[in-house]
Order: C-alpha cells, then sequence, then structure tokens
C-alpha cells in the first residue's frame, strides 16, 4: 500500500475500499440471559446470516470495491512476536480480571496460541471449559463471576465496523465506544492502524482514539464533502467529543464546518445513520417527523474550542455548508407513520450509498425502497433477515476507506 491510502470526503463518491467483519462464532454464544448486556435484542442464525453478509460484500465487490476483513488484517500483524505479546497483554487488560496472578497465567495461554487462534479467542471469546484447570490458590471467586461463562467476552457487535472508526479525509477517528462491551473492538483497530501497512499509522493522522474520556461513534458520523462533515449527537456520541475532534479537524485537517445534529437519546434513535443518511449530491433519506425533532448547529474553528453557531433548521444547515440552492429529504416508509416506524425498526434510514445516487438496502423495506425509486435513486437490495437482529443495517456494517 501507498502512503495516504485512507481517503473518504463524501457519503456518495463511489465506494473503492471498505473495511468488514464476517459474522462468525462469537454470535453463537449470544444466549438470552446476556443479550441486554452485549447489546443484542435478539438470538441470530449463523449459518443464514454468514449467507446474508457474504452476499452483501460480493454486491460491493461486483462493483470494483476492495473488500478486507478485520480478522484478516488482525491475523496478519500479529505473526510479528513483539506486537503478539503487547496485543495479548492489552487484551487480558481489557477483561478488567483485577488478578495478577491469573492474568498471567491467561496471557502465557494465549502467546502459545497462534495468529490465527489467537484472533478467534480475541473475537469469539475465551469460555471457562475452554481453559485449562487453574490453581483454586488464585481465588478467582473473588474476581470472576462465578455464574458467567466466560473469561474473555465474545464480540457480537463487531460486524457493525461503522461505530468502532471512521475514516475522514486521509484520517482516521479510532472511536471512544459508549459501553464497555465493545471497548476491544476499537482496540483492535489501533492495532490495525499502528502495525497494518494498509493504514500506515505514522502517516495517518489521528484524529480521535478510543482511550480518550468522551464518546463517539461512527454511526454518529458523516463525511458530506471535502469540506463538511455532520456529527450527530446522540445516546452514543457527546458533544464533548464532538467539539474535540472538530477542534482537530479544523485545525489539521480540511474541514472547514462540522453540523452537529441533537437527535433524541433513546435506543430508537442510537444513531445519526438510523434515521438520515445522504444518499445523492443533494438527497437524504429520513424518518418521518426527525426533521422537526432535531436541532441543528454550525462549528467552525475556534481559539480552544469551536464557534458555535445555531441553525434554523437540519434542511438549512445542509443547504448552507453544501453551498447548494436546495436539498431534498426523502421519507422513509413513503412517509406513513406506521410503515415507517416498522421499516425504520428495520434499518430502512441506514443505506449504504456506493456511488452518488446508488445505496444498499435491506430488502424487506419494501416501501422505503419503492420511495427511494420513485425519487431516482438505483437500489440494490440484499436480505438481512438474521443481519437485521442485530439493530443495523449495511451502512451500519461498512466502514469506508477509499471513496472516490
Amino acid at each position: 500500500m501507498t502512503e495516504g491510502f485512507l481517503n473518504i470526503n463524501s457519503e456518495i463518491g463511489k465506494l473503492k475500499a471498505v473495511l468488514l467483519h464476517r459474522p462468525g462464532k462469537e454470535l453463537e454464544r449470544l444466549t438470552p440471559q446476556y443479550l441486554q448486556e452485549l447489546l443484542f435484542d435478539d438470538i441470530p442464525w449463523l449459518k443464514k446470516m454468514r449467507e446474508e453478509h457474504n452476499k452483501f460484500a460480493k454486491v460491493m465487490k461486483d462493483r470494483g470495491c476492495n473488500v478486507y476483513y478485520y480478522e484478516e488484517l488482525l491475523e496478519e500483524i500479529l505473526v510479528d512476536k513483539d506486537v503478539k505479546e503487547n496485543f495479548v497483554k492489552d487484551l487480558v487488560k481489557n477483561c478488567n480480571i483485577d488478578n495478577g496472578e491469573f492474568e498471567g497465567t491467561l496471557i502465557q495461554f494465549l502467546l502459545a496460541k497462534n495468529s490465527k487462534d489467537l484472533v478467534e479467542i480475541a473475537i469469539v471469546g475465551l469460555h471457562k471449559k475452554d481453559f485449562p484447570d487453574i490453581d483454586r490458590e488464585l481465588h478467582l471467586v473473588d474476581y470472576i463471576r462465578v455464574d458467567y461463562p466466560f473469561y474473555i467476552n465474545p464480540l457480537p457487535n463487531l460486524y457493525f465496523t461503522r461505530d468502532i472508526g471512521a475514516t475522514i479525509g486521509q484520517g482516521l477517528s479510532i472511536n471512544k465506544m459508549k459501553t464497555p462491551a465493545r471497548d476491544r473492538e476499537t482496540m483492535f483497530l489501533k492495532y490495525i492502524y499502528q502495525y497494518n501497512p494498509l493504514f500506515k499509522g505514522e502517516s495517518t493522522p489521528l484524529w480521535y482514539d478510543y482511550k480518550e474520556t468522551h464518546s463517539i461513534e461512527g454511526g454518529d458520523i458523516l463525511v458530506l464533502s471535502d469540506k463538511v462533515v455532520a456529527i450527530g449527537c446522540s445516546e452514543r456520541t457527546s458533544a464533548a467529543a464532538i467539539e474535540t475532534i472538530s477542534q482537530r479537524l479544523f485545525r489539521e485537517g480540511n474541514i472547514e464546518k462540522v453540523i452537529a445534529v441533537e437527535i433524541p437519546f433513546t435506543r430508537a434513535y442510537m444513531h445519526l445513520d438510523t434515521v438520515f443518511t445522504m444518499i445523492d449530491y443533494d438527497k437524504f433519506t429520513i424518518y418521518p417527523g426527525v426533521e422537526d425533532m432535531v436541532r441543528a448547529y454550525e462549528l467552525t474553528i475556534g481559539k480552544t474550542t469551536p464557534r458555535v453557531k445555531p441553525k434554523e433548521n437540519l434542511k438549512d444547515a445542509l443547504k448552507t455548508a453544501l453551498g447548494l440552492p436546495s436539498v431534498a429529504f426523502i421519507q422513509s416508509g413513503g412517509g406513513d407513520e406506521i410503515t415507517a416506524a416498522r421499516e425504520q425498526w428495520n434499518d430502512s434510514t441506514n443505506t449504504l450509498a456506493i456511488a452518488p445516487g446508488v445505496v444498499i438496502t435491506y430488502d424487506r423495506n419494501e416501501a422505503s425502497n419503492a420511495t427511494l425509486r420513485k425519487n431516482g435513486i438505483e437500489v440494490i437490495e440484499i436480505e438481512g433477515s438474521e443481519l437485521v437482529r442485530g439493530r443495523g443495517g449495511p451502512r451500519c456494517m461498512s466502514m469506508p476507506l477509499i471513496r472516490e
């Protein structure tokens, strides 16, 4: 790879490279008892889920997009002995065991694994029955939940690669997740950034780091142009994080304006892209009623923190920032309240643009897809009966690396 591999200056430019994670055995470790703790609402059928995800990747490949996978990039870097040792230590530290003797035992167990097996454990988790018998003198009962089956949690949310990181311009934001259940995912991305030639950490600006204090997630970050980024202030992304990353983008990047969009702080409106995405130069798909519920602010460079200017509404903020005479909001569900609510539950507005006016959506959102087509959008449908059980759509499942 050459210097400056990462390049995202829009939401709609032809997609040339993307980072995915193929759903794996970590999904088969979900049980009803731990669904809430692992941020899931339902238990998917993995075999069908993988079939759907493979077809999702094939759609992008068929349109000329290179597809990279988390697990493969991690395996590549963990063949290095020093990187592997640091990775294992960070992995164990992330487990918050707080028992030095057992941590040492666990580290030695993991270091004995080859890179492929180590990556599988890091993602799938380590069940207690898969670990050798341990000396009871370690008094683990004081540190490990007796009724909990894992020493290392599975990561069922990893296939939502959008939240973990965001390419902005030629730099990268390694996001601070709101919930501890996803912290290890961002640690993976930091290792890939530092050690995989694909990212070239020494030459790629880092706009945000997962070790920072305030949360920000990729579902709230929309790169509207080479000068404008929209960021949702949501249940998962804090105002403080928006100010921090905005000021860095102004000072160290090419971004001139950030549109902060405050949305309701509820799981139903988890991220900005669950209710609003860009699909063409002047077209956006939106969940009916959201336009009247959000508040928009224009952020520009300030001395230490950004200058903040309230905007009359979201449409006005977009027109002004993008220099457009008008923008079109295309309502999901054909604008029908009941249909839109049903299809929004299945991520009808979480579209992934792979070229201007060309989007990938779930086939089950029939009314929303028909409405997009009526408005001149090419809609590529994928099956998502199992993928959708994690509460995310095509945009959530993809981290764009390069767009034309």
